[in-house]
């Protein structure tokens, strides 16, 4: 009987560790990481797992979204110059990298005079965007990837837990975005206006950021420094026009930046 007895309580005490394990792996916690060999870091938020309304042919439908982690900022020009200006490779090797897997050279500054460190990275087009998130996973070993419609739609239900179908009031939009109103006709650095309830910043206006559609194709989600409030508390969702690309004189026209997309950045998430 004693025998049983401690089997029992050896066997409580395995599961009361397991549900322990479990519990921490269904909860995981903010982090911050570094792009090998560099100083730059970045942070990470943990998403919960939930469900969010998407539009499709047949209406809206319910889809599920499995946790992840999402950047607290948009990818700032710290961390992408890195990938685009190749800084991660020997300057006397850096003409060496494969010309289809990192960007080239762009036509004119593609930060157009807004500002540098600390501000979000601006210009790319959506496959270079992709191609920063493979770089990324590569560098660090773990499986970051651009923001998919439904996670930015789970994030900002998250974010901005009360806000209606008739869109977030006045005074709410301007504690945490830059628009037409405040922005004074550019970006501005990250996390300069007030964080939102999930503890991200500039989710909506400032850059606005490249997200992949359900049928896989691009669009850009949040919002711009650009557009009026009227617009930007609705989460807008964009679609590329000609206009972003229209002052690049190469033809065929870049395939790794936008020319005019000065308002166009992104931001990552960590798929677990």
């Amino acid at each position: 009987m004693k025998l049983l007895r401690s089997r029992a309580v050896a066997w409580l005490l395995v599961a009361s560790c397991s549900v322990h394990s479990l519990s921490a792996q269904a909860a995981p916690r903010p982090y911050t990481d570094t792009i090998p060999g560099t100083l730059v870091t970045f942070e990470m938020v943990p998403v919960p797992a939930g469900e969010v309304m998407m539009p499709s042919p047949a209406g809206p439908k319910r889809v599920a979204v499995p946790a992840f982690w999402v950047s607290r900022t948009e990818v700032t020009w710290d961390a992408f110059d890195i990938f685009a200006f190749r800084l991660d490779v020997p300057r006397a090797e850096r003409s060496k990298v494969d010309a289809s897997t990192r960007p080239s050279t762009p036509y004119g500054a593609p930060d157009h005079g807004f500002g540098h460190a600390g501000y979000p990275a601006l210009s790319m087009t959506y496959h270079t965007a992709m191609r920063y998130a493979e770089w990324l996973t590569q560098k660090t070993g773990k499986k970051y990837a651009l923001v998919t419609d439904r996670q930015w739609l789970r994030v900002a239900r998250l974010a901005f837990p009360n806000t209606p179908a008739t869109g977030m009031t006045p005074a709410e939009l301007e504690r945490v975005a830059w628009t037409a109103e405040n922005a004074e006709s550019k970006t501005h650095p990250v996390a300069t206006r007030g964080a939102d309830a999930l503890g991200l910043f500039d989710l909506l206006g400032n850059a606005g950021e490249w997200v992949t559609a359900e049928d896989g194709t691009p669009v850009l989600r949040g919002g711009t420094w650009r557009q009026p409030s009227k617009v930007v508390r609705l989460w807008p969702r964009d679609v590329q026009e000609p206009s972003w690309n229209q002052t690049d004189p190469q033809i065929p026209k870049s395939r790794w930046w936008l020319s005019d997309g000065t308002f166009v950045g992104f931001r990552i998430v960590r798929i677990p």
